[in-house]
């Protein structure tokens, strides 16, 4: 099934690849339909470590990730009604372009180091996990090692991304979102069928169970506290989606800010019911633990995987959830090579026009992306998804305080204290969560991006100086 799945990738490869000049590879000649975006960004956000992670986390958490995921929605329309009309009227191919014109060259190539750095870490994160478990449930058995596991997994990226980069991810991720989901659903079907619960006793038995509770507004000092995981889902969509070469390069292709615009709105709107998707599935799993007493995974993590692969789920369900994870992988982990591509090139390079270039660099990528993921195979003692979110708060931080000081103040920081100020920052911040922590006990959870960014921006002010009228023009003030 999965070679098959593969097989029809490069496939449509094929037929989007016609053109593979630079324009197409980075921006998919600005002719994308806006529904194919919106649709395929649901992969692309629903990466492997959400199929894996998420059910697992009602355990520990009940369903309270569906309070961050309403600040998601928020988050969205900011995006698109804020950042995407500067993007469109300065023609960006790269999002830190505009740092270049408000700021200069050195918060240029700051922006972008810290993007490539960060997808680079976040995405290795999540294709580890997508990689291990293939690694458990498939290829073991045929006595592969976990490097082979992982070169194979991102030769078969290469392959069908290397012609046409974006054009071809955008109709790729549409293709992977239908499997994703229908990997989904389906799971759901054979766990209620080996509990005996039609759809509307499983919608009872998941509302019934104390695992099914969302709102938490009794504990302000939990990081589950409402608002808390609401203004933190806001912040997370605009750094993680709207400050991210990644996710902005594909809303960027589409013809019109119009239309990238009723893009973006239309996927916030679907995001919140596919985790509440997924969450269901978890109570469900543990539910299921429970009736048929089977003990518990030692890893929330393991959960899903660990009984999709014992088959007390049914065989199809193995199946199931292998092409699901390979679909979530494959739709997060190729648009991350091709963004981190196209920084490389037109950002950190500044040579957008050189094709030779593009094609040494993609492959490039590819050999980070492999030295990284088993750097975190090494390492990685924490529940994947916080692991992700914790590495992302200290490295998107600066960058919301650039964009931030960028579109709402009139000012010109000093440009060589940029990087310092980028660097000092996330640094600041580790320090204050650890010791704040040891004092009084209260951690940081979510709320570390915002802290972040706003200690850059204060930094940045502290740095500046007021424009004037011609001034603000010559930098691209809006």
């Amino acid at each position: 099934m999965t070679a098959g799945y593969f097989v029809l990738l490069l496939m449509l490869s094929i037929v989007t690849g016609r053109r593979r000049d630079n324009d197409a590879f980075f921006r998919a000649g600005r002719r994308s339909p806006w529904w194919a975006v919106a649709f395929g960004m649901i992969g692309a956000s629903v990466s492997g470590v959400t199929f894996v992670s998420v059910p697992g986390m009602v355990g520990a958490t009940q369903m309270t990730y569906l309070q961050t995921c309403m600040g998601f929605v928020l988050g969205y329309a900011t995006v698109a009604f804020v950042l995407l009309p500067v993007y469109y009227r300065l023609n960006l191919t790269t999002i830190y372009t505009y740092l270049h014109q408000r700021f200069g060259p050195s918060s240029y190539r700051t922006g972008a180091s810290f993007f490539f750095v960060s997808k680079l870490i976040g995405a290795s994160i999540r294709l580890y996990l997508v990689c291990f478990i293939l690694q458990e449930m498939v290829f073991s058995h045929y006595g592969v090692q976990f490097g082979t596991t992982v070169f194979i997994v991102l030769l078969l990226i290469w392959l069908y991304t290397r012609n046409s980069g974006i054009s071809t991810i955008v109709w790729s991720d549409c293709l992977q979102t239908v499997v994703l989901l229908t990997a989904l659903v389906l799971i759901i079907v054979a766990v209620c069928r080996q509990l005996g619960l039609s759809p509307s006793e499983a919608v009872a038995t998941v509302k019934a169970n104390p695992m099914s509770r969302v709102f938490v507004f009794d504990d302000p000092g939990s990081k589950q506290y409402f608002w808390k995981q609401f203004v933190s889902g806001i912040f997370i969509v605009i750094v993680m989606t709207g400050l991210d070469q990644d996710m902005m390069q594909k809303n960027l292709t589409c013809k019109t800010l119009g239309q990238s615009q009723l893009n973006m709105c239309v996927n916030g709107m679907l995001y919140l019911p596919v985790n509440l998707l997924f969450m269901s599935l978890g109570v469900l799993l543990y539910h299921f633990c429970d009736v048929m007493q089977v003990a518990l995974p030692a890893s929330s993590d393991a959960l899903l995987p660990s009984l999709c692969s014992s088959g007390m789920l049914g065989q199809a369900a193995m199946a199931l959830f292998t092409i699901g994870i390979v679909a979530a992988a494959f739709s997060s982990a190729d648009s991350a090579m091709t963004s981190l591509t196209t920084c490389f090139c037109v950002d950190l390079m500044q040579r957008p026009d050189d094709e030779r270039l593009r094609r040494w660099v993609h492959p490039a990528v590819g050999l980070c992306f492999f030295l990284f993921i088993m750097l975190v195979k090494a390492l990685n003692n924490t529940s994947v998804i916080d692991a992700v979110y914790t590495v992302c708060s200290y490295t998107y931080g600066p960058l919301l305080g650039l964009f931030t000081f960028g579109l709402c103040t009139k000012r010109m920081p000093r440009e060589r204290w940029v990087p310092i100020i980028c660097i000092l920052s996330p640094i600041a911040c580790y320090v204050a969560d650890v010791a704040v922590g040891h004092f009084t006990g209260y951690r940081f959870g979510y709320e570390l991006l915002m802290c972040n960014g706003l200690l850059t921006f204060l930094l940045l002010l502290l740095s500046s100086a007021k424009l004037g009228a011609d001034d603000a023009r010559s930098h691209g003030h809006v």
